[in-house]
């Protein structure tokens, strides 16, 4: 791929995302679409996250005991599990388990749809397709993205509280009155403005890779995988990027 077309397709994908995101203002608005997209989004990924965000929270909290312990700080084990789960570990891993669902299913349906010449036929009835496919997407991601980031962190605060009590034989008062202390303004705002900002990206990359579907099955492949790794890579980044800007807004030095 030369400057030329990176430059074009650059150009192509901001204009889908910036028309994916002004037609959820716009009519007409196509609420079956958007509810069925966050049945598909939400709650086909609820148990998904739940399972992931406990191991990961058990995990976490294993080995920081296991690491504190030898300082002889075990007692703050909770107080590093919480300002991890929120702040960092919650929202990555709940962007990253919702690429790999949701992201790459988005991508593959528009894919198929392409190929199959559904979206041509939805322009020749004068219906928008970005409007009618892209816009409902998006809604559902930048929606239930930020709700099921909730429910992972819940899940690996009670993983490590687990691990803590159980394991690591801590107080269970201890842990969550550490717990409490990291619920702080600032630690929950950084926590919950990510979610929002990783499901607009992986609705817009993984909907631009679909309709971009060229060349049969062997496209269809890899405009998902595209997809999936693009969205990956754009997390990660994304990642460190908020958590700067959001330690020089919220004024913590560094």
């Amino acid at each position: 791929m030369n400057i030329k077309e990176l430059i074009s397709n650059l150009q192509k994908f901001y204009l889908l995302s910036l028309q994916g995101l002004l037609g959820t203002v716009r009519k007409p608005f196509y609420l079956r679409d958007t509810i069925e997209q966050m049945d598909y989004a939400g709650a086909g990924s609820f148990f998904i996250i739940i399972l992931v965000s406990l191991f990961i929270g058990m995990a976490l909290s294993l080995q920081l005991a296991a690491e504190l312990s030898v300082l002889g700080l075990k007692m703050y084990t909770g107080k590093v599990v919480g300002i991890s789960i929120i702040r960092e570990i919650g929202p990555v891993a709940a962007a990253l388990v919702f690429t790999g669902r949701v992201g790459s299913g988005i991508a593959s349906e528009l894919g198929s749809m392409v190929l199959g010449h559904q979206v041509d036929t939805l322009r020749v009835f004068g219906v928008d397709p970005i409007k009618k496919l892209v816009t409902p997407r998006m809604l559902s991601a930048i929606v239930m993205l930020p709700a099921l980031t909730i429910i992972g962190d819940a899940a690996s605060l009670f993983g490590g509280y687990y691990i803590a009590v159980f394991m690591s034989h801590q107080s269970g008062h201890v842990y969550w009155s550490s717990v409490r202390d990291v619920l702080i303004f600032e630690n929950v705002f950084a926590g919950s403005v990510k979610p929002f900002i990783f499901g607009f990206l992986i609705a817009s990359i993984s909907s631009y890779m679909g309709l971009s579907t060229k060349g049969g099955a062997i496209g269809l492949r890899s405009a998902t995988t595209r997809a999936v790794v693009l969205s990956i890579i754009m997390i990660i980044v994304a990642d460190f990027i908020l958590t700067r800007i959001l330690l020089y807004i919220l004024g913590f030095s560094v």
